[in-house]
């Protein structure tokens, strides 16, 4: 299994390894499917992951049912931005998401509203008795 330190390392290399893989040849399925993966679940994946406690599996449903809205929302702003200014190309795209993961995997992942409820009804019951 994956440890926190890992987990933000895999998250930050992602998005740098998908910009290597377009320098494949054209056609190459080895040269799109880690940019696809990269660009639907690489940005979301940095701001919910990793996240500073253990989620409970509630809270870890959530997060991965929000990690690809949240890619592919980052992506179109980005890509919008860029062609705003006349400067999108897929390497100034792929480079934008990338810092972008690699800044967000530093540091803690969004606290969930589940992983909250959760923390906030545990306190509740401890207090009860």
């Amino acid at each position: 299994m994956l440890t926190q330190p890992h987990t933000r390392l895999t998250t930050a290399a992602s998005g740098w390894l998908a910009l290597a893989a377009t320098q494949l040849p054209a056609g190459v399925p080895l040269r799109w499917i880690p940019v696809l993966l990269f660009v639907s679940l690489g940005p979301g994946f940095a701001l919910l992951y990793p996240q500073a406690a253990s989620l409970r599996p509630g809270a870890r449903l959530e997060a991965l049912a929000l990690v690809a809205p949240l890619s592919l929302s980052f992506g179109a702003l980005v890509s919008t931005c860029l062609f705003l200014v006349h400067g999108f190309s897929a390497t100034a795209f792929l480079v934008s998401l990338a810092g972008f993961s690699t800044l967000a995997s530093a540091f803690p992942g969004l606290p969930l509203p589940a992983a909250t409820r959760g923390a906030a009804e545990r306190d509740k019951r401890i207090k009860a008795p």
